[in-house]
């Protein structure tokens, strides 16, 4: 396998680090998505990195555009795949990177139209793949000329993709631990909430949350805002 000149190795080592970085930071979904479309991007020095993720809350599942740098916004907006479409589908299913040296005209890519507009020639797209082996999303790179990936950069951006299906999972494990601690935060303080206003006001469990629920169309508030303002107004009574 050839070697890479020591300053690419260096940034590929960067990359990873800044990935690794965002894997424990408490940056949201979309920032971690931004950050690793930037770092391939500029290490692997492409025209255009691209991410897909594969929405399976969808029935069949999407495979959907998710970040890039691209410039472009007719090709950002709400761009989505079957599961066996194209390139990013090819990728997805088999398992393995795909190098294509001209896409202009290899039949797996579709969006020839894009490419000409872009100025798009050759690229590599890897899976996004977890430990398991779990494929999650596809990471795509184009280059602006002609180019013959190595094997040496199919690999290191394997090991990017990779890194990068980690960050991703921990990311979107970490919101919905955040959302689920909300809702039981939410819900423990609607109860005790509920008990002030069955107390001030006379009123049984059901009838005070009815009243909470009242309360909140009225306001426009929510149930969360409401449990809030009731708690620290019994507070402020009490003391």
């Amino acid at each position: 396998m050839e070697k890479l000149p020591s300053q690419t190795y260096d940034q590929y080592i960067k990359a990873l680090m800044d990935i690794s970085r965002a894997i424990t930071s408490d940056l949201y979904i979309e920032d971690i998505l931004k950050l690793i479309v930037m770092v391939t991007a500029k290490v692997t020095d492409v025209e255009i990195c691209s991410l897909w993720l594969i929405d399976e809350d969808e029935k069949p599942p999407k495979i959907r555009l998710k970040a890039t740098q691209a410039i472009d916004l007719e090709y950002v907006h709400d761009r989505a795949l079957n599961p066996d479409e194209g390139v990013v589908g090819f990728v997805a299913t088999t398992r393995r990177p795909l190098t294509i040296e001209n896409v202009l005209e290899d039949r797996k890519f579709k969006e020839k139209e894009m490419a000409r507009k872009l100025g798009l020639v050759s690229m590599i797209g890897v899976p996004l793949q977890l430990n398991d082996e779990k494929v999650i999303g596809v990471l795509n790179c184009f280059t602006s000329q002609p180019h013959h990936f190595s094997e040496t950069e199919i690999n290191l951006v394997t090991v990017v993709a990779n890194q990068a299906a980690v960050a991703i999972l921990n990311t979107e494990l970490m919101v919905k631990t955040k959302v689920i601690q909300e809702e039981l935060e939410t819900r423990k303080m609607a109860d005790r909430a509920k008990e002030v206003i069955m107390q001030k006001r006379k009123l049984s469990g059901e009838e005070a949350y009815r009243w909470m629920q009242k309360r909140s169309m009225d306001t426009r508030k929510s149930i969360r805002q409401v449990a809030e303002a009731i708690l620290l107004s019994a507070e402020l009574y009490d003391g």
